[in-house]
């Protein structure tokens, strides 16, 4: 492999990881705006928590009826509160592993 054959493919790599890389600030947003669902956990690569969210979401709404569902939306108000502060941890993580996939 030659060097100019080598400085294209840390190039290459460098564009897939900057194409592919995730945003703080649009995660904080998908919190703000669809947080309740889990989608800025689905965002940040966190696949399985994104699902216990939504799951608890859709199954606090439905047992409003009979008012067990405020205990579930509550647990989900304190978890959306704690991922204020966990977001940034959640990308940085993500563009981490995604860096080393991709290098």
């Amino acid at each position: 492999m030659s060097e100019q054959d080598a400085v294209s493919a840390d190039a290459k790599a460098m564009m897939q990881f900057q194409a592919r890389r995730k945003s703080v600030g649009i995660a904080y947003l998908l919190w703000f705006f669809l947080g309740s669902l889990g989608i800025h956990r689905f965002y940040a690569g966190q696949t399985g928590t994104g699902v216990a969210m939504l799951v608890l979401f859709v199954l606090s709404t439905i047992l409003l009826v009979v008012g067990v569902g405020l205990v579930g939306l509550f647990v989900l108000g304190i978890w959306l509160f704690v991922d204020i502060f966990l977001i940034p941890g959640m990308v940085e993580r993500y563009n981490g592993d995604l860096l080393s996939s991709v290098s």
